[in-house]
């Protein structure tokens, strides 16, 4: 069933508070854990019908900040979180007082079952509407959803399995899901914890073109993201928590990309140094060059990679950018094609032959391809590394472990303890970890598959910096992303990937995230850059 704009049915300006009333307070708000502060005297306003983006970096305080109000975690004494102009304290605040207050979380991981249907989800959420006896209703299930999906100018069809729907639409449904109570005229404030976080950047514009719709309308939007090109095209207000506190709490249109690091992190942060815009072509003779190598997704790709450069790969889900990368690695079979590397042709056919090569992979999967998630932080760093601790019939793990920990220092890798398990580590210093690790073999060719991904803005500025001053020594990187915002800032050339081909290459002035993100969707017929 297709529902055409002709057929929804508009979607009434929820009922706010007044300017003077803001939607959400929170007031002198304190947490410690195990008696170190977490939290000092935190307290900012969200304005009603406003999109207020919430931003810091790991360790902030941003997530128990959340979590108490979700009523997750208790405040200490003395706290005050007013909702929709009801003060609460914080002694006796629950997750069933900020549901019943109008509090609605929406997470990266949605919580919606795929292989059920749109209306079987909400149902979950709200009950199955019955007939008589224990029979469903099935049609006033359909019916009802469909007008709630409609009211929320979500256009999807109510009897469509999740699974179906593109993965902007999925957070859309979620959000129209959350949403549900504000049809009944209650306050509703949304709360969108990384809502874009896997999302490729043509997915990523369909869901904040939604969020603005959806803010016009009246909605209370709490925006939480690592992503600050977007909370800069789509907040009204910013706060920012660091070690704590809020270290800023200003208009959207008085902050820039420069002024948000320096607020999270304390102090500027400098870009990486690029290499001089050319004419698009590689510096110096070809570290490794492929010719129309298939794999995978990949049917016909070329590219040259020059020591002292990265370039990126852009493309849609589905265009070859991770297949070209595990290709490389061994890892995938390739069919046709030719790699050569420093002038000689080499076949690659398993991991192991590309390491001995030095070639290296950060995979996108950091926790189920990359790391030992229950093995300490240090033994994740010295993991690719091992083999050289040998000495007799044992292994030296004193000096592993001395040289692991001097890795964790060098590429500001933090944690409580180089002892703790990985998985108890935030998702920036893992990345990094796993970035020392192949650091420290030296590759001559380094792959990276969304090196950034779910990572905040300084984490994001240290693993830029890091491979630049990599690549600076002779190396170079080829960088998979769906992020055309990081392509543009660190790649000194990009070649976009369409159906598993090499359909074009940007450099220079042409470098931009508008055009990475143009060429990325357009057809080939459409294309004026030269191929490649």
């Amino acid at each position: 069933m297709d529902h055409d704009a002709s057929r929804r049915v508009p979607l009434s300006r929820p009922e706010v508070a007044t300017m003077d009333e803001p939607a959400i307070e929170l007031s002198g708000i304190s947490k410690s854990f195990t008696g170190v502060p977490v939290l000092r005297d935190v307290s900012f306003r969200v304005r009603a019908g406003s999109l207020h983006a919430l931003l810091g970096g790991n360790g902030s305080g941003k997530s128990t900040t959340l979590k108490i109000l979700a009523g997750i975690h208790r405040a200490e004494h003395g706290g005050v979180i007013r909702v929709h102009g009801t003060r609460h304290d914080t002694r006796d605040y629950s997750p069933a007082t900020a549901r019943a207050a109008g509090l609605r979380f929406v997470h990266q991981e949605l919580g919606l079952v795929p292989d059920l249907t749109v209306s079987e989800n909400f149902a979950l959420d709200g009950g199955f509407p019955r007939r008589y006896g224990p029979a469903i209703g099935w049609r006033a299930l359909h019916r009802g959803t469909q007008e709630q999906l409609d009211r929320a100018q979500v256009r999807v069809d109510a009897r469509t399995p999740v699974r179906e729907l593109r993965p902007s639409d999925r957070t859309l449904v979620a959000i129209a899901r959350a949403l549900r109570d504000s049809d009944r005229g209650r306050h509703i404030t949304l709360v969108l914890d990384e809502p874009t976080a896997s999302l490729p950047q043509h997915e990523v514009d369909v869901l904040l073109g939604a969020l603005r719709e959806c803010r016009d309308r009246g909605q209370t939007i709490i925006y939480v993201s690592h992503r600050l090109g977007e909370v800069l095209e789509i907040a009204d207000r910013i706060s920012v928590l660091r070690d704590g506190e809020v270290a800023v709490d200003i208009p959207a249109s008085g902050a820039s990309r420069e002024s948000l690091i320096e607020a999270m992190t304390g102090a500027s942060v400098e870009p990486p140094a690029r290499r001089a815009p050319g004419e698009g072509d590689p510096v110096g003779p070809a570290l490794l060059r492929v010719q129309g190598l298939s794999a995978g997704a990949l049917r016909c790709a070329d590219l040259d990679l020059a020591a002292g450069e990265v370039v990126g790969l852009a493309g849609l889900v589905g265009s070859g950018r991770t297949s070209l990368l595990r290709a490389l690695f061994g890892d995938l079979l390739v069919r046709a094609g030719t790699v050569i590397l420093d002038g000689q042709a080499v076949t690659v056919r398993n991991p192991a032959e590309a390491i001995e090569l030095g070639i290296a992979l950060v995979p996108e999967d950091r926790a189920g391809d990359a790391a030992f998630l229950d093995r300490p932080l240090w033994e994740n760093v010295s993991a690719a590394s091992a083999g050289d601790y040998w000495s007799g019939w044992r292994m030296d793990r004193r000096r592993e472990r001395s040289d692991a920990l001097a890795l964790l220092d060098r590429y500001d890798v933090r944690a409580a303890s180089a002892d703790a398990p990985f998985a108890s580590v935030s998702g920036g210093n893992q990345q990094k970890a796993v970035l020392a690790r192949w650091f420290h073999r030296a590759p001559r060719v380094l792959l990276l598959d969304e090196p950034t991904q779910g990572v905040d803005a300084a984490a994001r500025a240290d693993i830029h910096r890091f491979v630049r001053a990599q690549v600076s020594g002779g190396s170079a990187a080829l960088v998979a992303s769906s992020d055309a915002e990081e392509l543009a800032e660190l790649c000194d050339r990009v070649v976009v990937l369409r159906e598993g081909r090499s359909s074009a290459v940007l450099s220079g002035p042409q470098l931009t995230e508008a055009r990475i993100s143009q060429l990325a969707q357009e057809d080939r017929s459409d294309l004026d850059v030269p191929e490649q």
